[in-house]
């Protein structure tokens, strides 16, 4: 294996290491030690295939981690994917996206699910009462 290398764009001279990087996802994030070939300053350095395998595999960790915590809260809450997507906004299928790991939920919709985890009360706040559930109210309102 060479010992130094010559960054193509910048020509500075690489060398073998490691640097720190931070990996995020959905609110989520990790550091790791990240291989490549890097120059003496913090400038960009270059990756392989295979060094980038341990920002792969980190990304699959975050992925689930959120997948899973995604899936506890709504079943916490009884919720069914599709009713999750309707009160807590995003549609239908968003809830099925979220918990594959195929989509990131918003930021916003990872905080509400972290708020209504710690306080499942709240869902209350969001279901609209049905039609006939709110005429029988106003009635008794008056």
């Amino acid at each position: 294996m060479q010992a130094t290398r010559i960054h193509p764009e910048t020509g500075a001279v690489l060398t073998r290491g490691e640097r720190p990087v931070v990996v995020r996802w959905a609110g989520e994030e990790k550091t790791v030690m990240l291989p490549g070939w890097y120059p003496s300053d913090d400038g960009d350095g270059l990756h392989s295939m295979v060094d980038l395998a341990v920002t792969d595999a980190v990304l699959r960790e975050l992925k689930a981690k959120v997948a899973a915590e995604v899936t506890a809260v709504r079943k916490a809450l009884k919720l069914s994917q599709r009713k999750a997507g309707e009160l807590l906004g995003g549609g239908a299928r968003a809830f099925q996206k979220y918990e594959k790991g195929e989509v990131a939920p918003a930021l916003s919709m990872w905080h509400l699910l972290k708020l209504l985890k710690a306080n499942p009360a709240q869902l209350a706040l969001l279901v609209k009462p049905k039609p006939r559930q709110a005429a029988s109210a106003r009635r008794h309102a008056a």
